[in-house]
């Protein structure tokens, strides 16, 4: 069997999911096969395999660290909300259906074996296994049946750091309240403490870390700065959402209630001069110089959303002037209308927003597959991005058609600028998201040379590196190696 170390927090966005990738790529500089492992993630970001199974986007940003490919493996469970109070449950890759939460609730124990299944497979590839827990293990109404925290840990026998937030305050209450509400027996499972996102002089936190230290029992293993790495984080409480300032080149991402896989736009983010904002009104729209519609989990129900608050029309007249791109259930709403005859999502048929020349008709199978192609000729603004290579992958649950071609994984409209494609990822590839803001700094009048980003996959792997690099400044690495050679109880 594999060693094992897990990382939970005090809360959701404690900064698990950096921290795990962040130790996985230590590791893996050290010489060890090492890969991450989630059995539950709740996530609208998610990925297709080389299998065509589906997983947790967080999985795969966490495997890109630890050098290894990602496997369904890693990410076992994967929950994927529809709408308040429920969530399509994906089981090792193959959608098994739609359960409210307190379904679920009852339901989830008999996953375990699914659980230890995909542990076990994970043990085959790897050396060391570092885990992510989910939310906070102090959620005793929830205890009972917990398959990621320290029901997770007494399953696989895993040895605990426990990471506290202080950028949002009250560290100190967040990891010694977490402690006290443990059970003796998972207390004793938590070997080290982190203080993370902290900014400032580490000096001053001298006597509360002394103080934590005696009041809890366990040494605090690292305090982390706060830090600023441009990688993939968990969809639900992500800082990007609240950026509002624009720069030469202004992009908006319209930001429905059941968005998903945003990540596609992530690259992006990277370049000088170029702003990325996700708006929820008609106030927030300004004049942008790019509209980009990305996936949804709901389309329906988002279309009648923007419908509702004004945003299609507005969209409709920028779409005039400026162009607008589609992804996924984006490029879905872009077009004449969708069906829905099984009641994927709301049923009946649903008028598009008349902008692309396709029909959509959703269906009961999920097309889960990766791609990789030559992107066809296109027009209009973007028409410089004819012929080059692209790859990514495939997710939904819709058939959209054209009257004359019939199946339409990517289309542009005829003398328009507008684009719409099923292709996640489309973005990544070498020169395409550079060419995309060349063209429009060149329409805009705007000299744009720097800063464009020739190769994601490059950029990652050094984010990785400097993420690596300040958790070993930072980190008491010879203990965390001492918790991984020790047995937990």
């Amino acid at each position: 069997m594999a060693k094992v170390i897990m990382v939970q927090g005090t809360m959701s966005n404690a900064g698990k999911s950096f921290l795990v990738a962040g130790l996985c790529r230590i590791l893996k500089q050290d010489g060890y096969r090492v890969a991450p492992f989630k059995s539950q993630n709740m996530a609208l970001n998610s990925f297709i395999t080389e299998e065509g199974l589906e997983m947790g986007r967080a999985q795969v940003m966490q495997a890109e660290a630890a050098g290894v490919k990602p496997m369904v493996c890693m990410n076992p469970i994967l929950l994927k909300p529809t709408n308040q109070t429920g969530s399509q449950v994906i089981v090792n890759g193959e959608v098994l259906g739609n359960m409210s939460a307190r379904e679920y609730f009852a339901y989830k124990k008999r996953l375990i074996p699914e659980i230890k299944k995909a542990f076990r497979e994970l043990c085959g590839h790897a050396d060391i296994i570092v885990i992510e827990g989910a939310g906070s293990p102090a959620e005793i109404n929830l205890r009972e049946n917990d398959i990621v925290n320290m029901g997770l840990a007494e399953l696989v026998d895993a040895p605990v750091l426990l990471v506290g937030d202080i950028d949002r305050g009250g560290v100190f209450a967040q990891l010694l309240g977490t402690l006290l509400l443990l059970r003796e027996e998972e207390k004793k499972r938590v070997k080290g403490l982190l203080i993370n996102k902290f900014r400032g002089d580490k000096s001053l936190l001298t006597s509360g870390i002394s103080m934590l230290e005696e009041k809890g029992g366990v040494p605090v293993t690292g305090v982390i700065p706060y830090m600023d790495v441009r990688l993939e984080d968990e969809d639900s409480l992500t800082e990007r959402f609240d950026r509002r300032e624009v720069c030469g080149i202004d992009i908006v991402v319209i930001h429905y209630p059941r968005i998903s896989n945003f990540t596609d736009l992530n690259v992006f983010e990277q370049m000088q001069n170029v702003s990325l904002r996700y708006i929820t009104s008609v106030a927030e729209l300004g004049t942008p110089d790019l509209i980009i519609l990305p996936g949804s989990k709901n389309t329906m129900g988002d279309l009648k959303w923007l419908r509702q608050n004004g945003l299609e029309a507005a969209i409709k007249r920028c779409a005039m002037t400026i162009p607008v791109f589609g992804i996924c259930g984006g490029y879905q709403m872009l077009g004449e209308e969708i069906r829905d005859p099984l009641e994927v999502e709301e049923g009946g048929v649903l008028r598009g927003m008349e902008l692309l020349p396709v029909q959509t008709e959703l269906t009961g199978t999920k097309v889960r597959r990766q791609v990789k192609g030559i992107l066809p000729n296109l027009s209009g603004i973007f028409s410089g991005l004819s012929g080059m290579e692209y790859t990514g992958y495939e997710i939904h649950m819709g058939r959209t058609v054209t009257k004359e071609e019939g199946d339409a994984a990517i289309l542009c409209g005829d003398n328009s600028d507008l684009y719409g494609t099923y292709v996640h990822g489309i973005f990544d590839k070498g020169e395409i998201a550079g060419e995309m803001i060349r063209t429009l700094a060149e329409n805009k009048g705007i000299k744009f040379q720097q800063g464009l980003v020739e190769d994601y996959e490059v950029f990652k792997e050094r984010q990785y590196d400097k993420l690596a690099e300040t958790l070993r400044n930072n980190l008491n690495m010879e203990e965390i190696y001492g918790m991984l050679e020790e047995t937990c109880l």
